[in-house]
């Protein structure tokens, strides 16, 4: 089942869904992103974490994906990100932080990702996994048609994807074309899913995801399968969205209306 939550205020929402699921199981399995949205979001929760309100003291992380090949210092690594966005400002034991290895040899990956797998079942299993979403409807690196069953592996970039990353780059030609990624099926393990999304570049594969038929055509709409699925996002992104019936101000007693589709906060 998928939650939709539409707000202006995507960080502080989904990092109190995180604080809550860190709260209630200190020892919490966490699947992470990377991608302009979520550094909002890691940004409250290491304000929460200075505040001494949450602890990462405990926690293990996993995160979706990195290019291939990429040394771990470079600065466009996934790595050298959730390092500058997360991990250098809070409290996590740094031995509890998983990130594919974006320099193992292209003939070892299929044995990586067995055991990059091994690890998160030895872990317990992911209990929260934070998403972001592609204009193409890609979760993690898992372009279309990507299978609803894949698992953690080596893939090629699509052409969308290049460009749409090559903003973080100095030229376009600079962005790797293949990655190391969780696959669909790994994503659908964990116990639950946030997927955040900004922006009016997102609104289609939003709205494919959340409403279109589930298909390999939008890796995504897999999330319709799961359980326990909140989307966050804001109104540029809902803007494809079938409409509300009405639209409440959120205070502190009334999250806003909500009717079988989306929640407006």
């Amino acid at each position: 089942m998928i939650t939709t939550i539409i707000t202006d205020d995507i960080a502080s929402y989904a990092a109190q869904l995180i604080g809550e699921q860190l709260r209630a199981k200190p020892k919490s399995v966490l699947g992470l992103a990377t991608g302009s949205t979520p550094i909002s979001v890691y940004d409250r929760l290491i304000e929460m974490v200075q505040c001494d309100t949450l602890s990462f003291k405990n926690v293990v992380t996993f995160n979706l994906d990195e290019y291939h090949p990429i040394q771990a210092e470079d600065p466009q690594s996934y790595m050298s990100f959730m390092r500058e966005h997360l991990f250098d400002h809070i409290d996590i034991d740094k031995m509890n932080i998983h990130i594919p290895n974006g320099m193992v040899p292209a003939e070892d990956v299929a044995d990586f990702a067995i055991q990059y797998e091994k690890a998160i079942g030895d872990a317990g299993g992911i209990d929260l996994q934070v998403l972001g979403i592609g204009s193409n409807g890609h979760i993690a690196f898992n372009e279309p048609p990507s299978e609803f069953d894949s698992r953690t592996r080596y893939v090629s970039l699509t052409d969308q994807t290049i460009a749409d990353n090559a903003r973080f780059f100095e030229r376009r030609e600079d962005v790797p074309i293949h990655a190391i990624t969780m696959g669909i099926g790994t994503i659908l393990a964990a116990r639950r899913i946030l997927m955040l999304a900004t922006g009016p570049t997102k609104a289609m594969a939003i709205k494919n995801a959340i409403e279109g038929s589930v298909s390999t055509a939008c890796p995504a709409s897999a999330l319709q399968l799961h359980r326990a699925v909140t989307v966050v996002i804001d109104a540029n992104a809902a803007a494809l969205l079938m409409p509300v019936t009405a639209v409440l101000e959120a205070d502190e007693t009334n999250l806003g209306i909500q009717d079988e589709h989306h929640i407006w906060w």
